[in-house]
């Protein structure tokens, strides 16, 4: 536990800054960020960081999040035909490495680019649109973690999901996304000018939210079971990997997006 708490802190007081400063220093953070995650993924799939697979794969997630900030460079245009030229070069590669490197790890490395990829993208675009956006997200977040923990470990007895978290309860999904609702709701009062949409209406988008972060959590929850790990990495000892950290939020930006608020 003290561990866990020292490495919060610290984090924190590396990423708060950051997040309040945006622009270029908290999008390289992102960028990092987004590195670290893929490195991740590659580990999973006991693929050495310095192998060919795993330079297309950091390259896959740079042609993603470098256009955010270095968009003289590659355009929003031209995104899409970087991502699908190196998704075209790892599959060429299956047949090079005559298939040492499978579709099977091809797969899994280009889907696990595009949705860490596409998420810390759209955390980035949250943080340019506006600090309270980016706030509004991480309050949803973090309150639905908090909320989830604590009422399903007051009350909490029907499991959501026992075959990919065990300990996690309906009562404490369901008080986790009540939670979101008030605290998140009190937020939304204050600062509602920084939002395109009717106060009550955001009160639903963020139940939506908060639902689609405890999936994000499970999705991560089922891919770790799947690969037989605790946690994603060990960039951040006592709570794990980037991946760890930030499955929940990775899965609401996108969301997000797609409601019109990115």
């Amino acid at each position: 536990m003290k561990q866990r708490v020292i490495t919060a802190v610290i984090a924190l007081i590396i990423f708060l800054p950051l997040l309040y400063l945006g622009g270029l220093s908290f999008d390289i953070l992102v960028t990092l960020m987004g590195i670290v995650a893929m490195s991740e993924f590659l580990i999973m799939k006991k693929k050495l960081l310095v192998s060919f697979e795993a330079i297309v794969s950091f390259l896959l997630m740079l042609s993603i999040l470098l256009p955010v900030f270095w968009a003289g460079f590659w355009t929003q245009d031209t995104l899409g035909g970087s991502f699908y030229l190196l998704a075209l070069v790892m599959l060429v590669y299956t047949v090079i490495s005559k298939n040492r490197f499978s579709f099977d790890d091809a797969g899994v490395l280009l889907l696990g680019g595009l949705y860490a990829g596409l998420g810390f993208r759209f955390m980035m675009l949250a943080r340019a649109e506006s600090l309270w956006m980016m706030l509004y997200a991480l309050l949803i977040v973090w309150i639905t973690d908090s909320g989830a923990y604590l009422i399903g470990r007051k009350i909490g007895k029907n499991k959501l999901a026992p075959h990919i978290s065990p300990n996690k309860t309906w009562e404490g999904s369901i008080g986790g996304s009540l939670s979101a609702v008030v605290i998140v709701g009190a937020y939304l009062y204050f600062v509602q000018a920084a939002f395109p949409y009717s106060f009550s209406t955001m009160l639903l988008w963020t139940l939506v939210f908060s639902v689609g972060g405890q999936l994000g959590d499970l999705i991560e929850s089922a891919f770790k079971r799947h690969y037989g790990v605790k946690d994603s990495g060990k960039i951040l000892p006592g709570h794990g990997g980037i991946l760890d950290r930030f499955d929940s939020l990775l899965f609401v930006l996108p969301l997000m997006h797609f409601a019109g608020l990115i």
